[in-house]
């Protein structure tokens, strides 16, 4: 080196011009190593080096010494890469800076030009303390974040580049389960409709079926997927299992609901039985096997019959009262009409999986217009059709389905909100299972610390954008790698569209700045804007007369 190095281990005011130590690829040396402890170790770095940096026209060694960027030191012909996690100022007279780094993974050093190149995730070795650190350059991060040859679909810019791009592995995230989780108003439902509009154009003869809880998506998606709801899901009771009929038929609790589950149990089976399907099977009250709800309240009515009391009818008088208030229900037509009596398993699967796909791949299920009673029965249905689906058909061409759940907190619930639903133990079942099937699961939430404990955990890719609320961001950092600490510390501080990804989706924790989504391909989530609207006067008779209308007949 031109200069040796001072007692802090730093070269002194003249910067050296090359040789064995002290350039990388142009940028001089910013610091030294000072302890190493497995994966989370210690760097010194100099701030007076690192306020030069500022004016690097490389916006990559411009932000070097920033938590949540990166640095490099090497060993041997190896090149080291680890995040900053955390900053604080030394105690020395020298006013240096002190970082705790997380190292990320490691690369090879191109032995004329000494760059970083053939990145990979983990180290092998590791440097010891002395050991000089590099601010990283946009060439390296372009190594770092650079795509192998498996799939993958780009979504956005590395931070804080402004051309690299950067890329999911589709296989490994869906392979594995992933979140996105957000804030309301960071841009998480045009976020997912991104990824999903890459991974339809990537995938047009795909199977992909959405949870969408406010009818946000169906704008999306209106040229590259099939849009049901109310007036065209057409969904039959008798597809529900035992479980999903006491959610929506019995009105009982404690010793009196399971009174009134025993008869439902032996009605509901008898019904099953009457259907010429049951003959050729091995008939239980999960079977799915199509049958006349007047079969059963009429069954019910005959058993009512063969009680000696009076006072024993109640629970039998329950029953059939709810049946016959939710068949007289208009809002229940879409799934309890009299018209889904025939065996329409074949159709319903065929249009909900996409199977085919015809070039639309996704299935938006709107369940805004379902009775807020039993949204999460036709949620628990759809999910459990899925991964039944999946089990069943294991021996046939495989079929892999993803599953995507807006509002995931409603229904995979943590122990403080759980009501026993259904619909929790079947999506926390596919988020632990769902791979070995082929069923991949996409939980969307703005509320990730009211997600089911370790369900998020199950999850092997975590999208996570600004999050507002401390225990959401203590939750989400539990569930996040141990090398992705020093990201984390930047979920409070992103702007909207921007997102930390971690996980077997990424071949390294990254910083994203997600594109730009075409007009007509974004949800319909814009918030209003309250001084614009309400400066607009006019027609306000009409807009009460017609709400009023679909309001009355509950029907948009």
């Amino acid at each position: 080196m031109a200069e040796m190095l001072d007692a802090r281990g730093f070269a002194g005011a003249q910067m050296p011009q090359g040789g064995a130590g002290g350039m990388a690829g142009g940028a001089a040396a910013i610091g030294v190593v000072t302890e190493i402890a497995g994966s989370s170790s210690q760097v010194v770095l100099d701030r007076q080096l690192i306020e030069h940096l500022r004016a690097d026209p490389d916006p990559a060694i411009a932000g070097a010494g920033q938590v949540g960027s990166q640095v490099k030191m090497r060993v041997g012909t190896t090149w080291l890469v680890a995040n900053i996690r955390s900053l604080r100022l030394s105690n020395d007279a020298h006013g240096d800076i002190v970082a705790a780094i997380d190292f990320l993974g490691e690369g090879d050093e191109e032995r004329l030009t000494r760059k970083l190149y053939k990145f990979r995730r983990g180290v092998t070795r590791y440097p010891t303390p002395g050991c000089e650190v590099f601010p990283v350059s946009t060439g390296d991060l372009k190594q770092i974040y650079s795509t192998d040859d498996r799939s993958n679909v780009e979504i956005g810019t590395v931070y804080p580049s402004r051309d690299i791009r950067a890329a999911l592995y589709i296989d490994a995230m869906l392979g594995k389960h992933f979140a996105l989780l957000g804030s309301t108003g960071t841009g998480k439902s045009t976020s997912a409709a991104l990824i999903l509009h890459k991974i339809c154009d990537a995938a047009p003869q795909g199977h992909i079926v959405m949870i969408d809880p406010h009818g946000e998506y169906a704008a999306a998606f209106k040229n590259n997927g099939a849009i049901y709801d109310v007036g065209n899901l057409a969904m039959p009771y008798w597809l529900m299992n035992f479980e999903e009929h006491c959610e929506v038929f019995l009105t009982a609790d404690g010793s009196e609901r399971q009174i009134d589950a025993d008869i439902l149990s032996k009605c509901l089976l008898m019904a099953r039985g009457k259907n010429r399907l049951s003959a050729d099977v091995k008939l239980t009250v999960d079977s799915p096997i199509p049958y006349l709800l007047s079969d059963l309240t009429n069954l019910i009515q005959l058993e009512m019959g063969k009680m000696d009391r009076a006072g024993d009818s109640a629970p039998y008088l329950r029953l059939k009262t709810k049946i016959e208030e939710i068949k007289a229900d208009p809002r229940y037509s879409f799934m309890f009409s009299g018209m889904l009596v025939a065996d329409t398993m074949q159709q319903f699967l065929s249009r909900m999986f996409r199977l085919p796909a015809s070039g639309k791949p996704i299935s938006i299920i709107d369940v805004s217009g379902v009775p807020s009673e039993i949204t999460s029965v036709v949620v628990a249905v759809l999910s459990r059709m899925v991964f039944d689906f999946a089990i069943w058909s294991r021996g046939e061409t495989p079929r892999p389905i993803l599953l995507v759940c807006e509002e995931a907190h409603r229904y995979v619930p943590n122990e403080r909100n759980a009501d026993g639903s259904s619909v929790g133990k079947i999506l926390s079942r596919i988020a632990k299972e769902g791979r070995k099937y082929g069923v991949s699961l996409g939980l969307i939430t703005q509320r990730p610390s009211d997600l089911a404990e370790g369900v998020l955990s199950q999850l092997g890719t975590i999208i996570a954008m600004r999050l507002n609320n401390d225990r959401d961001q203590a939750y989400v950092r539990a569930a996040m790698p141990e090398g992705a600490r020093g990201f984390l510390d930047s979920i409070p501080a992103l702007r909207n569209r921007e997102c930390i990804i971690c996980g077997e989706g990424v071949s390294t924790p990254i910083r994203v700045l997600f594109d730009d989504l075409e007009e007509h391909r974004r949800p319909a989530s814009a918030d209003p804007s309250f001084t614009d609207l309400w400066r607009q006067t006019g027609g306000e008779e009409g807009t009460i007369e017609r709400t009023i209308r679909r309001w009355r007949s509950q029907r948009h």
